[in-house]
């Protein structure tokens, strides 16, 4: 029987004429690939940024053209340009740039902040660690959590019979709440199995606390810190406003009184702007701890 190279009158290929298949090698990157991607996503984010400046520096100039004495952006950005020459400027303690107001704020913000950490932290572990305390403190906490900061400010000066220890604790009293309660969050949600070989290996409560609490509820603890340095930072131009000396609330307030309008705007751009850098600074902190980035 011919076989079927024989039957279709066609020479069977030998060996050495069969052809290897080529497998074509993957396409090396152009170098323009590399940066085009990352250069694209960041116009995608520019594009909506610079619009929405845009829309509000049109509304900005509609509601300065149909009010008396609302400034314009251009006003407001010379009068930018005069302040920010000499930001640090000073001419006594009442009369003082923008810079040292700025400082001085801030200076009260870390105090009452640190403070409100140093005891919102620990009393977090506490309360999620022990059920006991929970029942006991948490209908104070639901109480006294939602109380106005303006009306912590009186209690303060009553206590320090001065007004800048009592700017200090108006902010140490409203910033410590959220550190307690996600703390304490963070704490409960910890598996029992983790508990449970701790105490089969009869672990100290220091022990418990240092090597398995604390590495567990740190992503929750910088979540309660990111939201309180944001109440601590709203809390003092508040309290700034009413106590008086240096800071960005009191020169808020003095500048309204020799009706700097334009100035009050751009205190309002820079209490923004330092908000927001030190949400986010805190922000990045929170994601180099979190255990998805590990």
């Amino acid at each position: 029987m011919k076989n079927l190279a024989e039957r279709i009158d066609m020479p069977t290929p030998t060996r050495a004429e069969v052809v290897p298949l080529k497998i074509p090698a993957a396409a090396k990157p152009q170098p323009k690939a590399r940066w085009r991607l990352p250069l694209q996503n960041a116009f995608r984010r520019a594009v909506p940024a610079a619009l929405g400046l845009v829309v509000t520096l049109v509304v900005w100039q509609i509601a300065a053209l149909n009010s008396k004495g609302f400034p314009t952006p251009v006003a407001t950005w010379q009068a930018a340009l005069t302040l920010f020459a000499d930001p640090f400027y000073s001419a006594g303690p009442n009369d003082q740039g923008i810079g040292w107001n700025v400082l001085a704020s801030l200076q009260r913000v870390a105090t009452g902040f640190g403070l409100a950490a140093l005891v919102g932290i620990p009393a977090g572990f506490l309360l999620g660690r022990f059920a006991f305390l929970a029942n006991m403190l948490n209908p104070i906490i639901s109480l006294l959590r939602p109380v106005s900061p303006l009306a912590w400010l009186p209690i303060g000066l009553l206590l320090f019979q001065r007004a800048e220890p009592a700017s200090t604790w108006t902010i140490f009293i409203c910033s410590i709440w959220p550190m307690i309660l996600n703390t304490a969050e963070g704490v409960t949600r910890i598996p029992q199995d983790y508990l449970n070989v701790a105490r089969v290996l009869k672990l100290s409560e220091w022990t418990v606390m240092r090597k398995i609490l604390f590495p567990a509820v740190l992503p929750y603890v910088l979540t309660g810190v990111r939201l309180s340095i944001g109440i601590a930072w709203l809390v003092i131009v508040a309290a700034e406003m009413l106590t008086g000396g240096v800071g960005i609330g009191f020169w808020i307030w003095n500048e309204w009184n020799n009706l700097n309008v334009e100035n009050i705007i751009i205190a309002i751009i820079v209490i923004g702007v330092v908000g927001l850098l030190l949400e986010q600074g805190l922000m990045l902190l929170a994601k180099r701890f979190s255990y998805q980035n590990r």
